[in-house]
């Protein structure tokens, strides 16, 4: 495999963070440069393994500088983008949703210009050289709203977001498609189900739930609890990336699910129940009595499950975890970073 350098942007979140070590040790004569704005959601300690990799360098910057992105093109002859950068907490985009018309659509927008003036001599034209030069857009299903009770989506579904973060995320798609269309650049997209596993953000539901219930303190739930998600364990998304990367068809769209759909209530229960096994609380209660329903959020979509027929028949991906499997790997992850860092 001939040398190449790909970016990667956002790769100190949460998905990233998982993505970059893995990419980075499976193609050890790929140089990995990580952009990063290293926002709250950003966290350097989360790549400590990449520190010592020759083929791997941490850049901090921010998509909507397009001059910094002409400049990395430029020094380190980019040949392959892989797009993680994004503004992805609902909650602050309810509070706050100018940041995420930023980072999500305009950085974006410039990171998509940069490489196709960096690539393609005229549209539908390649530069000599960057024949194999990709741009991979990773996304999420909640551009396609919100399903009943039952049903999937499907790539094919229609567009019908429902939040900020969603509504600029699906402009986002948009623009990526647009230059597949209009300039035949090389570009794939992934929309992917809710992610867990190692070194997601404290504030998301999985972390928040295992740290309030270590501290004693009250579990938040929103509304009934019974929102349900379809769960994807991370080290999977990656690979289903990496996969759509090098092997998906220009231009398409690929859903990445794990088929493991839980209600909120579900995921509670079962981190209780390994938290009750592994480090049982000292009044003898089970971890469950902190539960707490709070009022639900607005525009809180009731269900979202992903249909990922597309990339398992066409690309060959499979989940190598399930949800009992990878809850357990997350919780216990979890543990061990808290009595670390207690340490």
């Amino acid at each position: 495999m001939s040398e190449r350098t790909i970016l990667v942007t956002g790769g100190a979140g949460f998905i990233g963070a998982n993505f970059v070590p893995y990419f980075a040790a499976k193609y050890p004569n790929y140089k990995i440069v990580n952009l990063d704005k290293l926002t709250y959601a950003g966290n350097l300690e989360n790549l400590r393994e990449c520190e010592s990799m020759k083929n791997y360098v941490f850049v901090h910057g921010d998509v909507c500088d397009r001059d910094l992105l002409e400049k990395l093109f430029k020094q380190y002859d980019i040949k392959g983008v892989v797009h993680f950068a994004a503004e992805s907490h609902v909650d602050n985009s309810i509070t706050g949703p100018k940041a995420f018309i930023e980072t999500n659509i305009v950085g974006t927008f410039n990171l998509l210009d940069v490489a196709r003036n960096y690539w393609m001599e005229a549209p539908n034209k390649v530069k000599p050289g960057y024949e194999q030069a990709r741009f991979h857009h990773i996304s999420t299903d909640e551009v396609y709203g919100t399903l009943g009770e039952d049903g999937f989506f499907k790539e094919t579904t229609p567009y019908a977001p429902n939040s900020p973060y969603s509504a600029s995320k699906a402009g986002s798609d948009m623009l990526v498609r647009a230059y597949f269309h209009t300039y035949g650049m090389n570009v794939t997209v992934s929309n992917c189900s809710n992610n867990y596993g190692p070194k997601q953000h404290p504030e998301k539901l999985i972390p928040k739930i295992i740290s309030n219930a270590l501290s004693g303190k009250d579990i938040p739930i929103y509304g009934d609890g019974k929102n349900v998600r379809d769960w994807l364990y991370v080290l999977d998304h990656c690979k289903a990336i990496d996969l759509i990367f090098h092997k998906g068809k220009a231009g398409e769209t690929y859903n990445i699910g794990g088929h493991n759909e839980k209600n909120n209530l579900e995921i509670v229960d079962a981190i209780c129940s390994i938290l009750d096994k592994e480090m049982p609380r000292s009044n003898g209660s089970s971890y469950k009595d902190l539960i707490v329903f709070v009022k639900d959020r607005p525009g809180h979509d009731r269900r979202y499950a992903i249909d990922a027929t597309k990339l398992t028949t066409e690309l060959g991906w499979k989940a190598d975890e399930n949800f009992a499997s990878g809850i357990v790997k997350t919780v216990e992850w979890y543990l061990s970073k808290i009595l670390k860092d207690a340490a």
